[in-house]
């Protein structure tokens, strides 16, 4: 049919230029909670597939995290924040992280991950050191004369047995562990932020600084939400997508199983002990 003859358009029918400009989207990933390779926390394998999907699906302008951690397992950490980077690169889109309540230790590790930091003006973050804690029972059990019998055949299989004193060597072979371990993580954020970091001497000591003040030190690059954030970079019209981790089928209707149910509360009660420590509640 020449051109001349085709109908005319319909009042309100908008015809589809597949050569038109899109409006852009930014994907969103939520990072809320401990971060752990059991239970209900953050984990690589529990995030791998909405953070593949958030970087796959059309082409987003941004990925952007809203970050809720306390922290938690450094392996975890590690692998998640490899992954984000992994797929940033691949893909080359860019990716912004926007702190809530707090992003301390390994809840930091994951924000370096982002190309940029922005945080709320209360934002605890920081933390960046290595910690590990438990109990010593050896005078509990003694107490109710209870004996302890552990049999091994390696020197180093029962260090830092709880049961008994601790030994001067396997303190010394925790602490290098530790140090280690603390090493690896100073070395992602230096990594990360590079000459954005300040010179200040408490950097990495396991100190938190709130809003403005992690801005100053160079660990965030300032204060800012996330839509207007997104707004300021690819305009008002900006649409945004959501992933996540999906919750259990059950629990979608506020039911589970019994076993479930009491691995669900330990966990809770878990993870409101890590965000406490940070005086969250």
């Amino acid at each position: 049919m020449p051109l001349s003859d085709a109908p005319p358009t319909s009042v309100g029918m908008i015809r589809w230029n597949p050569f038109a400009p899109r409006t852009p989207f930014v994907a969103i990933v939520r990072l809320q909670g401990t971060i752990t390779s059991t239970g209900r926390g953050l984990s690589d394998r529990a995030l791998a597939q909405s953070v593949e999907k958030a970087f796959s699906r059309g082409k987003p302008a941004a990925v952007a995290l809203e970050i809720n951690s306390p922290g938690g397992s450094p392996v975890q950490s590690s692998l998640i924040a490899a992954r984000l980077r992994r797929l940033s690169e691949d893909k080359g889109i860019p990716v912004f992280a926007f702190v809530e309540d707090v992003a301390a230790s390994g809840g930091y590790w994951l924000a370096c991950a982002a190309d940029e930091i922005f945080v709320d003006a209360t934002s605890i973050v920081g933390s960046i050191g290595v910690i590990t804690a438990g109990f010593g029972l050896q005078d509990l059990i003694a107490h109710y004369g209870i004996e302890r019998r552990v049999h091994t055949s390696g020197t180093s299989k029962s260090m830092l047995d709880p049961f008994r004193a601790e030994k001067p060597e396997d303190v010394a072979r925790l602490e290098t562990w530790l140090t280690d371990i603390h090493g690896t993580f100073i070395d992602h954020v230096k990594s990360r932020r590079g000459a954005r970091l300040s010179d200040a001497a408490d950097l990495f000591t396991g100190e938190i600084w709130v809003g403005q003040k992690a801005a100053d030190v160079g660990l965030v690059d300032g204060i800012g939400h996330l839509v207007p954030v997104m707004k300021a970079r690819f305009g008002d019209k900006v649409r945004f997508r959501r992933y996540g981790v999906k919750k259990p089928f059950l629990s979608r209707f506020g039911l589970s199983l019994s076993s479930g149910a009491v691995a669900a509360a330990d966990a809770h009660l878990a993870e409101r002990a890590d965000f406490a420590r940070f005086g969250i509640r």
